[in-house]
């Protein structure tokens, strides 16, 4: 059973996660949880998750999670300088590294994180279809279980499109 939301009890706050990588549709997922705090209040929840790689020895692993937190980094810094730019800079953020596989990380945040409303995915615009993570969670079998609403921001969008609808 999910756990319950508390975005509206004191101390409390809603928050819309957006999971960060270096994929086109992020962008999409990312201005249009600027716009909706813009419009409706709260916070957006960046997720970058390190998905290990199959490691022998520890000393590798250490090195390959030390750099994927770096680049964690730098993306956090490339999307709030983006945001910044385009009139979204009272919008707070918070950032949030993970290890694991991807969707268990994702479920985890949600779980830990009672002000987690709203998951805000972008869509890819390739042919092949809407992207692994919006396949998985939003029409898979996780789908009609998941703990709290999915929003999907179709990745044919512009911004100028996506500000007008958030």
């Amino acid at each position: 059973m999910a756990k319950k939301r508390r975005i509206f009890e004191e101390g409390h706050g809603r928050k819309l996660m957006v999971i960060v990588d270096e994929t086109p549709e992020v962008e999409g997922a990312l201005f249009y949880a600027a716009g909706r705090v813009l419009h409706a209040g709260g916070a957006i929840l960046l997720l970058y998750v390190i998905e290990p790689e199959a490691q022998f020895w520890e000393g590798v692993r250490q090195v390959q999670l030390e750099e994927e937190t770096n680049k964690a980094r730098a993306v956090f810094r490339l999307f709030r300088r983006k945001l910044n730019n385009d009139g979204y800079d009272a919008v707070p953020t918070e950032e949030v590294i993970r290890e694991g596989k991807k969707i268990d990380e994702i479920m985890k945040q949600i779980d830990e994180d009672e002000d987690i409303a709203v998951l805000v995915l972008g869509a890819s615009k390739e042919a092949a279809g809407p992207g692994p993570l919006v396949s998985s969670l939003a029409t898979g079998a996780n789908a009609g279980k998941f703990p709290i609403p999915i929003t999907i921001v179709p990745g044919e969008l512009a911004v100028e499109d996506i500000k007008a609808l958030a």
